[in-house]
């Protein structure tokens, strides 16, 4: 049995027209809505100056892989915060700015970066381990469609 837990994700940046449809097709295929437990998502649901967020329920392994796959190729950026399962996996937060790798964040199941002492000695400064932090977070610009 696979396991599944509650999903967030905000998508950002700007992506050309043709690709709209793409887009929704992978939101759609995820699973996704504009709240947890909302309708489908629809084409017409994108926001009109802001960034794009999603929620599901019951996302097996809290991963929207096809999702984030289209975003890291069409350098997105997202923000995504999966749930954690007991004894399985715990929640996270994955960062995409946009250019370079995915990055993974321990989180807790109120979205929020935590770090233990063995992260915060790896760290090794205030200064450091403060960066982590505001990578952890960081603000996703507006989804906006390009001609």
């Amino acid at each position: 049995m696979v396991d599944r837990v509650s999903l967030s994700i905000t998508i950002g940046g700007d992506l050309a027209a043709a690709l709209r449809d793409d887009l929704v097709a992978r939101i759609q295929s995820e699973g996704l809505a504009l709240d947890y437990d909302g309708e489908d998502f629809r084409a017409q649901d994108f926001p009109a100056d802001g960034p794009l967020s999603l929620y599901a329920h019951e996302v097996a392994w809290g991963q929207a892989d096809e999702l984030e796959g289209f975003c890291v190729e069409q350098g997105l950026p997202f923000a995504r915060w999966s749930g954690g399962c007991a004894a399985q996996f715990g929640p996270e937060r994955a960062i995409f700015t946009g250019t370079g790798e995915v990055r993974l964040f321990a989180a807790d199941e109120d979205d929020m970066v935590v770090i233990d002492l063995h992260r915060a000695e790896q760290l090794g400064s205030y200064e450091a381990i403060i960066a982590h932090f505001v990578a952890g977070d960081p603000a996703v610009p507006p989804l906006r469609f390009l001609p």
